[in-house]
């Protein structure tokens, strides 16, 4: 893809960003792939140790709390040593968070696998400050949003193999019923738990490993350098400049609610489609179904790169949340395979919201895109936030009835979408 904006580094040539984009796009993938697995991870660990839907939900929690908190470390890793050496490191700390997995299940611990996802996210959270704006400026500024749908379209491709891969790893002994885990005597139990978190070690060892090796490949790869966010002047730019653009801090809560109701319905499939009055579902062929979730944003996120060519960007984000607003609160209405594939239809809609998001947030922030990616990648904890609200939810109304919770967060994103992108700066 050429560039011929002023993002582009100022040599003579035109540069093609063809291969680097090809090797971000890599990141894209492998971290979907592994944030999805936690869709897997929660109907396993809430049998596993006998959970309500809160405690099972602090799963996302954990994990989504991560992109607040590292954030603006990340931020500051990246202004300091640039894109490259910070997507080499995000690589090696998610590959530690990944091996951490083994001694967890080793306990097995509930703490300490919620302390291994913490690590594995905070490697993703500096992959996600990195890539997203890196993606954003290689080419030209007007198909940034087509560029970066295209690129999520492959984060969409690992959302859509992980619950196929977690079934059949993870997912694919019988969890016993809570009540016949509790009559089970306290060794039978321990032995009991050993083996169904033995499930969780070779994959998550493997993913460690294959981490490893991309971080060692991405050091070796050279990547261009794109003088406009990483000149010196840049690099002294505060976190606080970034508040002063008031598209970007209505981009950052729309990035809020859109990850926090993405993920609270990805959270709860499985235990949704198990009901009986949906379609009562096992455990493992409901993670089959979750697959078409992940797989329905995929495909909308090749077509949404394509409709962007045609479509200004907002406009489309808008119409989008507003079907998805409407199916999950069609979902909440109604019962059966209806309702099941309903929710399931979401996904298609979900798939232009976070990358359209992400670059009308940053559009027009120069020397401060760094600092904006770092806000906006933090407003991911609503991932952590919103999901913990639906499991309360449903602990008190019913699962069926929770998913009114993100049905109302597309209605903010459909504003976002019409009127709150258009870029205005504001002293805040």
């Amino acid at each position: 893809m050429a560039a011929t904006s002023s993002p582009a580094p100022s040599d003579s040539s035109t540069p093609s960003y063809t291969t680097p984009l090809v090797v971000v796009t890599l990141l894209f993938f492998m971290w979907g792939f592994l944030t999805c697995l936690n869709d897997i991870l929660i109907p396993h660990l809430k049998a596993l140790f006998d959970l309500t839907y809160t405690q099972s939900a602090l799963i996302q929690f954990t994990f989504f709390t991560a992109y607040f908190v590292m954030s603006i470390p990340s931020g500051k890793i990246i202004s300091r040593f640039g894109y490259q050496k910070g997507i080499v490191v995000g690589l090696l700390t998610a590959g530690v968070g990944a091996l951490l997995f083994y001694p967890a299940a080793s306990v097995p611990s509930y703490p300490l696998f919620l302390l291994a996802l913490f690590v594995l996210a905070s490697g993703i959270t500096l992959l996600q400050v990195a890539a997203n704006p890196y993606v954003a400026v290689l080419g030209r500024p007007e198909t940034a949003s087509s560029r970066l749908n295209l690129t999520q379209a492959f984060n969409s491709l690992g959302t859509t193999l992980a619950p196929y891969f977690g079934a059949l790893f993870i997912l694919s002994g019988t969890m016993l019923s809570s009540d016949a885990m509790s009559k089970l005597d306290p060794a039978k139990l321990q032995a009991y738990r050993l083996a169904e978190a033995a499930s969780v070690q070779m994959p998550y060892l493997a993913l460690g490993l294959a981490l490893g090796v991309l971080a060692l490949a991405m050091a070796k790869f050279k990547l261009p350098v794109i003088a406009s966010v990483e000149d010196p002047e840049a690099k002294a730019v505060k976190l606080s400049e970034a508040f002063k653009h008031k598209h970007l801090v209505l981009g950052a809560l729309a990035i809020f609610v859109y990850v926090g109701a993405e993920v609270s319905v990805g959270s709860f499939l499985v235990n949704f489609l198990g009901q009986p009055d949906i379609a009562g579902l096992k455990e493992s062929a409901a993670a089959g179904f979750v697959t078409y979730y992940w797989g329905g944003a995929m495909l909308g996120r090749f077509v949404g790169s394509a409709l962007m060519q045609k479509i200004q960007p907002g406009k489309l984000l808008g119409v989008f949340a507003l079907v998805a607003s409407g199916l999950v609160f069609a979902t909440t209405l109604l019962t059966g395979q209806v309702a099941m594939w309903t929710i399931l239809a979401v996904g298609l809609f979900n798939s232009i919201m976070f990358p359209t998001i992400f670059t009308l947030g940053i559009n027009g922030l120069g020397k401060v895109t760094s600092q904006g990616s770092s806000l906006l990648v933090m407003a991911i904890v609503g991932g952590a936030i919103i999901p913990l609200g639906q499991g309360a939810l449903a602990d008190t109304i019913g699962i069926h009835t929770a998913f009114v919770l993100p049905a109302i967060c597309y209605l903010y994103i459909a504003y976002y979408g019409f009127v709150g992108s258009k870029p205005k700066a504001a002293v805040v």
